[in-house]
């Protein structure tokens, strides 16, 4: 008899304790599956500390098969799900598309960011959900400084650096915190021309921060927030944002060129094409985390609405805290229904919360007893190495240099502005370069990405026209040269799939490095949904988008996706010893010329063409 096959999609807070208890539980009676974007979970609560360069990245992402021995790892996202017939459809990170076969089901899909209709905020605002995004604040916020410092225009310095964070919330008040003292060290090292000193604001509509905490602990976090020259601003929000400033909903204007939206969260739109029964947004659920009348669907973490029996007829907020609760009940229940334990209703105790505001400030209430200052600073770390699943020891020497180093403020440029837009259903995976439209725009007005940089500047981009080398291949390393030089045309799309036509070499050998050409294969991951809260397609997966549009059909094949094959190519694995034809140019075609010495191997798919001696003094063919 075969072992039950489990799947997991997500590996957040609730996904990643399912895992690793459902791993325990079962001891090798089960397959377990565990399908998510990345490989590793991330421990959200200290992502504010990557963006403020006290955490290294890798510090707060655990691998995901370095600390889950027995769960096998597939590399993905959910495109839709069949529940009559037991599989799940995703689409990987190069494009490629596989199903899952399950027995048992458990949603752990976690949340996306939270976008509402105010206008100019999808384009010129960034989110704060996944590493990414923390490192593009840093990166931007570093760079913003720098211009400040350097711009001899008061308006002009002003408008940099005036941080703007929209939602007073645990996350945007820590981003607020930790900013406002990365900024300050910055300056402190390099003072401005024009005297003046980075700004943060706070907006939120609540009438005070962090509305779900005890008021003194509020209290406790709005003092430390002023008196580290934040601008807290209860009962006021974002009306308007351009690329200068936003429009605030009192009427007042703020220029600023940092727009930080962390409003909140919604459930991720995975579970809407489900077809079952919803509270707002999220999958309804028994109290034993099963949904009801699917006896193989298990739903934990954000995307399930779990009854709060301490609070009959409210459900569970969507918290770490939660989540991490969830994914242990959860996979207690997934056991029971394979005849292994018994199964257990999810009832929660409040343990407290912490929120670190930087330094040695943060306010605290474990147990329900109110902290601050210093003491609640320690007992908000200690909770921190306590209950992350793996680096705690790198955690702590991060802590402990940073304690007695300076930072360092530099900007990598790791990430861009494109490739973390606000409107996306995959905040964790940054975009590349002509991957598969995801959720949201890559650019705003004009060409210009929301901090106003110019996309034809970046790399991967659209070229200047005016340069040699003509018009490069837009959005895509390796994609087709201007059509004006020799060579003719490269592999679309993918590095080491088929080479140009009209170059020696032919179709490469399937086997060897490169694989098939590029009409099977995408630098990106999927394409999820077309706009904001659109559900995404159920039972079949959806296909990746080609940045490049669609490509020829191969000559007699009658399948698109593929480029055809060279005129005269050998096949599979065999090199041809002579060119095929002349190169596609913007000019009449040259002559081939003769052939190649005979002590010069003919280049194949195993040898890059390099140039080769000729006798009639002309460029050889694909030779630049």
């Amino acid at each position: 008899m075969s072992r039950p096959r489990i799947v997991i999609v997500g590996a957040g807070f609730a996904g990643y304790r399912t895992a690793r208890t459902l791993s325990r539980l079962t001891r090798h009676q089960a397959d377990i599956t565990l399908l998510n974007p990345t490989d590793y979970f991330l421990y959200l609560p200290l992502l504010p500390q990557v963006a403020a360069g006290i955490l290294e990245p890798r510090r707060v992402s655990v691998s995901l098969s370095g600390t889950l021995p027995h769960v096998r790892l597939v590399l993905g996202e959910a495109d839709g799900i069949d529940l009559d017939g037991h599989t799940v459809h995703y689409t990987g990170p190069e494009g490629e598309e596989g199903t899952l076969p399950f027995d048992r089901l458990v949603l752990a899909a976690g949340s996306v960011n939270k976008l509402l209709p105010i206008p100019g905020v999808a384009e010129h605002a960034h989110g704060f959900r996944g590493l990414p995004e923390a490192l593009y604040l840093r990166d931007h916020v570093t760079r913003q400084v720098e211009l400040a410092a350097a711009a001899d225009d008061r308006a002009e310095c002003a408008a940099r650096c005036t941080f703007v964070v929209v939602g007073a919330g645990y996350t945007g008040t820590e981003v607020a915190a930790h900013g406002a003292m990365y900024t300050d060290a910055q300056v402190r090292k390099h003072p401005m021309r024009t005297g003046m000193r980075p700004r943060w604001m706070l907006l939120d509509v609540a009438p005070r921060v962090m509305p779900e905490m005890d008021e003194r602990l509020s209290r406790t976090a709005e003092r430390v927030l002023r008196q580290r020259g934040v601008d807290v601003r209860m009962g006021t929000s974002v009306k308007e944002a351009t690329h200068d400033g936003v429009v605030l909903t009192d009427g007042s204007t703020v220029d600023t060129r940092t727009l930080v939206w962390c409003v909140g969260v919604r459930p991720d739109p995975l579970v809407e094409s489900l077809g079952l029964p919803m509270e707002r947004g999220r999958l309804l659920v028994d109290p034993h985390l099963q949904v009801p009348g699917r006896p193989e669907l298990f739903a934990c973490g954000d995307v399930a609405a779990v009854p709060d029996l301490n609070q009959p007829g409210q459900y569970t907020p969507m918290t770490a805290q939660h989540a991490w609760r969830h994914g242990k009940v959860c996979a207690q229940n997934v056991a029971a229904s394979l005849g292994i334990g018994e199964r257990r209703a999810y009832r929660h105790r409040d343990m407290g919360f912490v929120v670190d505001l930087g330094g040695a400030k943060a306010a605290a209430n474990p147990l329900g007893l109110p902290m601050s200052g210093p003491a609640a600073g320690a007992v908000t770390r200690g909770y921190h190495l306590a209950a992350m699943p793996g680096n705690r020891v790198r955690v702590a020497a991060d802590w402990l240099l940073d304690a007695v180093l300076p930072r360092q403020a530099v900007q990598l440029g790791l990430v861009r502005s494109w490739s973390v837009p606000l409107e996306s259903s995959s905040p964790e995976v940054a975009r590349v370069p002509g991957g598969p439209e995801r959720h949201g725009k890559a650019a705003g007005p004009a060409g210009q990405r929301p901090d106003g940089e110019e996309t034809g500047n970046q790399p991967g981009g659209e070229s200047a026209k005016g340069q040699p080398g003509g018009e490069s291949a837009k959005g895509q390393p390796g994609g087709e040269p201007a059509k004006g030089q020799p060579g003719g045309e490269p592999a679309k799309n993918q590095p080491g799939g088929e080479p140009a036509k009209g170059q020696p070499g032919g179709e490469p050998a399937k086997s060897r490095p490169g694989g098939e050409p590029a009409g099977r294969r995408s630098h990106g991951g999927r394409a999820k949904g077309g706009q904001s809260g659109s559900p995404r397609a159920s039972g079949k997966p959806r296909r990746a988008v080609e940045a490049a549009g669609p490509r020829p059909a191969r000559e007699g094949s009658g399948k698109p996706g593929r480029a055809p094959r060279a005129s005269g190519a050998g096949s599979a694995g065999k090199r041809p010893t002579a060119p095929s034809g002349p190169s596609r140019s913007a000019g009449p075609p040259t002559d081939p010329g003769p052939e190649p010495p005979a002590n010069q191997p003919p280049p194949g798919p195993d040898i890059a063409p390099g140039p080769v001696k000729r006798t009639d003094r002309r460029a050889a063919e694909g030779d630049s």
